[in-house]
């Protein structure tokens, strides 16, 4: 047996440098990731809707993209003035195949598309209990008028009285003659309120608040 001395010195073994994907390699997990991560946002907290029609102007353009929270009515109750997005009550739910929910879930988290049934956005005026009537030209809340800043100049044909269930709002758009909302389908049940619309995202030069 060697003396320690003359013992050969025994190597260290150097850890493997770990090899380094290209970012090519890992950019498709990226994207999954980040569609995830989008879609269970749009699914619980916010989601960009498209605004495709005139019924909100001028508050809201045709084609601005607004942002609603879609915690907001789990937490409270809407208010009178809020922008609200709901179900279009004329709509029935559409059943759909496992690829097309997908699809539809891409393009609900970019905002080009809305849900399974087309959804609609109004404003709230009457909440539950109250009735609303239109005379004058102005609204009328339980015989009393309500002040609306928010309107452009328009005539109102005198229309009503329409009364609030518990648990519904009554909404209409700020577009008051080119709205279909509460004055044909009735008042909207809170279980239909999709969210509150709080913030349009674009185009860049109508970003703000709603």
């Amino acid at each position: 047996m060697l003396p320690p001395e003359q013992a050969k010195p025994e190597l260290e073994e150097s850890p493997e440098e770990p090899r380094k994907r290209s970012f090519l390699a890992e950019l498709p997990g990226l994207l999954l990731t980040a569609l995830i991560i989008a879609v269970l946002i749009k699914t619980f907290l916010i989601q960009p809707f498209w605004i495709p029609s005139e019924s909100m102007l001028p508050t809201i353009e045709v084609n601005d993209r607004v942002m609603v929270n879609k915690l907001a009515f789990d937490l409270g109750e809407p208010e009178r003035g809020d922008v609200v997005v709901f179900r279009d009550p004329r709509e029935a739910d559409i059943e759909e195949s496992i690829p097309e929910a997908v699809v539809r879930s891409v393009l609900e988290a970019v905002g080009v598309r809305t849900r399974g049934r087309d959804d609609l956005i109004k404003r709230v005026i009457g909440l539950p209990d109250e009735v609303v009537e239109i005379q004058d030209n102005r609204i009328l809340i339980d015989g009393v008028p309500i002040s609306e800043p928010y309107l452009p100049d328009l005539l109102m044909a005198d229309e009503g009285p329409f009364e609030v269930g518990p648990e519904q709002v009554f909404v209409m758009g700020d577009n008051r003659n080119a709205s279909f909302d509460s004055r044909r389908f009735g008042p909207v049940p809170f279980d239909d309120l999709v969210g509150q619309a709080f913030l349009t995202i674009w185009p860049i030069s109508n970003i703000g608040g709603l």
